[in-house]
């Protein structure tokens, strides 16, 4: 894995604990190990290009504040699905952050063959 250029820090991030959903016994009626990861993007330490690149992506775990919502319930403990969330966090803002390279062309492409010999 590749390390990351435009860490999230900690502290703008906040984490509410909640009980998870589905099958699980009786332990997950009173165990509160699912997380809520709010991070807002808008007051985030970000390059303001990230920052706009974050808000236009097409993710419904975005609100129309700028408030992106993880929720993190893969695991039994708390503390694994914080990281779990933190993890995913940081993905969707590499992801963000990476640019494509721009095509370089190398030769005439299929269609503008066809459309020089048809006219």
């Amino acid at each position: 894995m590749s390390v990351s250029r435009y860490l999230v820090k900690e502290d703008e991030v906040t984490f509410t604990a909640m009980r998870a959903q589905g099958a699980g016994g009786q332990n997950v009626n009173k165990v509160s190990s699912a997380i809520h990861l709010r991070f807002d993007i808008a007051a985030s330490s970000l390059p303001e290009w990230l920052r706009e690149r974050l808000l236009g992506l097409n993710d419904t775990r975005i609100s129309k504040e700028g408030v992106l919502v993880i929720k993190a319930q893969q695991y039994r403990t708390q503390e694994q699905n914080r990281a779990d969330a933190l993890l995913r966090l940081q993905a969707l803002v590499d992801s963000a952050s990476h640019t494509p390279k721009t095509r370089r062309t190398t030769k005439p492409t299929y269609g503008s063959q066809q459309r020089r010999l048809a006219g």
